[in-house]
Formats: structure tokens, C-alpha cells, sequence
């Protein structure tokens, strides 16, 4: 008999993540990680479809590309931040130029961690795990 801890089995089965990236490949990859790993995945592929899903859905973390076309990330994740139905939502940021994040763009914009592509999809399930668990 396997007996398989609740926190985690609750922690990914309960929880759902909104993807937004315009390389189908970086979409693909996550969602795959994500959803083997027991999250609800929901995907966007440009800055606008993910503000629209993110209001639709109200997802628990939102994992976006930087550079994207109708709005950044950074921009999706401010109009989110300074929304109260939304405003909860806390993000992790996807980038290919390593950009930083100073303190102020972190806080208006709710984004939690930054990983720089290529990544490894074993790191970025870890992220999302101490992202979610920070939220808990």
C-alpha cells in the first residue's frame, strides 16, 4: 500500500495555473510539467488573452513570458494587481534576456520569482511549488 502525503496530493490537484507565452514550444513544455504534476493548466498565447483567462478563470498563479505581444507580462501582471478580484494572484516571470526586477516593479506587479530561459522544467515546478506554498 503507497500512501501518498494529502498536502501535496491537495496542494497540486486543488490548485490551477494560468500559462501565458507566445512560444507554443515554452507552452507545451510547462503545461506538460504542470499537469503531470496534478495542476488544472489553462494557457494563453499573448499578454491580452492571459488578462482575459486571468479574469475568466481566477487561477492560483499565473506563469508568464516577459516580451509578448499585445501587452508584456509586466504589464499583465500590474492591470491584475490593481484589480481586488484579481489582485491576489501571484505571478512568476519567464524571460530570455535575464531582466531584474527592482522591489517597486515587484510589488505593483505581484510577480514572485524570475527565471531566466532556457530553464529546467524541474526547476520551475519547484518555483511553483514555493510560490504556492508561500501563498498557503
Amino acid at each position: 500500500m503507497t500512501l501518498i502525503s494529502t498536502d501535496a496530493a491537495v496542494a497540486s490537484s486543488a490548485r490551477k495555473i494560468l500559462v501565458v507565452d507566445d512560444e507554443s514550444h515554452i507552452l507545451h513544455v510547462v503545461s506538460l510539467k504542470l499537469r503531470n504534476a496534478g495542476f488544472t493548466v489553462v494557457t494563453g498565447s499573448d499578454g491580452q488573452e492571459g488578462l482575459d483567462l486571468a479574469h475568466s478563470e481566477l487561477p492560483d498563479l499565473i506563469i508568464t513570458d516577459f516580451q509578448m505581444p499585445q501587452l508584456s507580462g509586466l504589464e499583465l501582471c500590474r492591470r491584475l494587481r490593481q484589480e481586488p478580484a484579481t489582485s491576489h494572484i501571484r505571478a512568476i516571470m519567464l524571460t530570455a534576456r535575464g531582466y531584474q526586477l527592482g522591489p517597486q516593479d515587484a510589488e505593483q506587479s505581484g510577480i514572485r520569482r524570475m527565471l531566466s530561459k532556457p530553464f529546467s522544467p524541474r526547476h520551475l515546478l519547484a518555483t511553483v511549488n514555493e510560490v504556492l506554498n508561500e501563498a498557503a
